[in-house]
């Protein structure tokens, strides 16, 4: 489920936003019952009952009971990726990453709690935690292609043949390092939000996270 081909997964038809729906509610049902029972004593029948759907609908989403719990949205990475593809041509690649990371974030204030239920179920958890990093690992270097792509030119990225791992070396330099530092800054920008949810909007943070990324990272005035 996790190499949704870019076109359905940006598909904005009725049949596609609620398949995007159902999946999203399986899987935030799978969090907050692991989150209050465990990993190991959480079913398939009580994902599916929790999200209003039968077995057989849970399985044409996920081929395993351990696949609801690795990603909460598989779909957000192909739609970064085509944002970036798809961004005005005067932005630099940089800026065309931020529009669209902050497009997929607008509503990351609304759902911090199930992103932080989320994390807690991965820690519990090493060989889930271990799935999410490989899927993240495989995010990234979709990412970089299509950063790469769009420096290019901007066609679509490459329909990416072998493995991550020679993928990514086939990268150059600069798209690896700025989807790399893209998913650190939304990393970062999330666990500072968090510890000030009352001083400031989680999207101030992370423009704000951007903007230094922009200027260099300048050393903070004393």
């Amino acid at each position: 489920m996790q190499n949704m081909s870019e076109k359905s997964a940006s598909g904005g038809g009725l049949r596609e936003r609620k398949k995007r729906a159902t999946r999203a509610a399986l899987a935030e049902a799978a969090v907050r019952l692991a989150a209050e029972h465990g990993v190991e004593k959480v079913t398939v029948e009580a994902i599916s009952a929790a999200a209003g759907v039968s077995v057989r609908t849970f399985f044409n989403y996920f081929d395993t009971r351990d696949d609801a719990f690795v990603v909460i949205d598989a779909d957000t990475g192909a739609r970064i990726r085509r944002a970036v593809l798809d961004a005005p041509a005067a932005l630099s690649p940089l800026e065309a990453l931020r529009e669209a990371m902050v497009a997929e974030l607008a509503e990351a204030e609304q759902q911090h709690e199930l992103w932080r239920l989320h994390a807690r179920v991965l820690h519990a958890s090493p060989h889930l935690l271990v799935r999410s990093l490989g899927a993240h690992m495989a995010d990234e270097t979709g990412l970089a292609e299509a950063i790469a792509a769009r420096i290019r030119s901007g066609g679509r990225p490459a329909s990416g043949s072998g493995t991550d791992e020679e993928r990514r070396e086939a990268l150059d330099l600069y798209p690896r390092l700025l989807a790399a530092v893209a998913g650190t800054a939304v990393r970062t920008s999330v666990e500072h939000w968090c510890a000030r949810q009352e001083e400031v909007a989680f999207l101030e943070v992370f423009q704000e996270v951007f903007a230094l990324l922009a200027a260099g990272l300048p050393a903070p005035s004393a």
